[in-house]
């Protein structure tokens, strides 16, 4: 089976509010991100992505979340965010039986996430730097003298791991 066929049975598979809801959001996506792709992660998680994940959604026992991994970066002037609103990460919309989606405010922010995804993809790269890149001269490893085996940096003697362990007996106390 192909994701979105996966997609089609998750929604099958709660014939009640939860995949009614659930369909509302996909055809949501759909309309708002024409392009979008459909994602089966997580051992079952449909998830919607343009140039990286946009949300994923789950259907729960009393209500069905719909998350943005990138939610914290979103602008949401509608106020559709109503969970997970604490992380500097993701944001969610968790709607409970009886709620109606917010179709106007959960596009713009799809718009949103699509828009951030493509901005994320067009940042120049920025090449490693090393020491030298603050100075102008070339970088160079600064050599340090070889360690003796069984001593630390301070000249300590220490035994190899397996002699440590057999002093301490065949018990672990991990």
């Amino acid at each position: 089976m192909n994701p979105s066929e996966l997609i089609d049975k998750e929604i099958a598979a709660h014939p009640d509010w939860r995949g009614q809801t659930m369909a509302e959001i996909r055809r949501i996506i759909r309309e708002t991100v024409p392009d979008v792709t459909e994602e089966w992660k997580w051992m079952g998680t449909p998830t919607w992505s343009h140039n990286g994940i946009l949300c994923i959604c789950n259907a729960f026992k009393d209500m069905v979340k719909v998350t943005f991994i990138n939610g914290a970066k979103l602008e949401d002037v509608d106020g559709v965010f109503n969970a997970e609103l604490g992380g500097n990460k993701w944001r969610a919309i968790k709607l409970f039986q009886g709620d109606k989606v917010n179709a106007s405010g959960l596009k713009k922010l799809l718009l949103a996430a699509v828009a951030l995804n493509a901005a994320k993809g067009k940042g120049k790269a920025k090449p490693a730097t090393s020491g030298g890149a603050r100075t102008g001269k070339p970088a160079t490893a600064k050599k340090r003298p070889a360690k003796a085996p069984g001593k630390t940096t301070t000249g300590a003697r220490t035994a190899p791991k397996a002699k440590r362990a057999a002093a301490r007996g065949a018990t672990s106390k991990r």
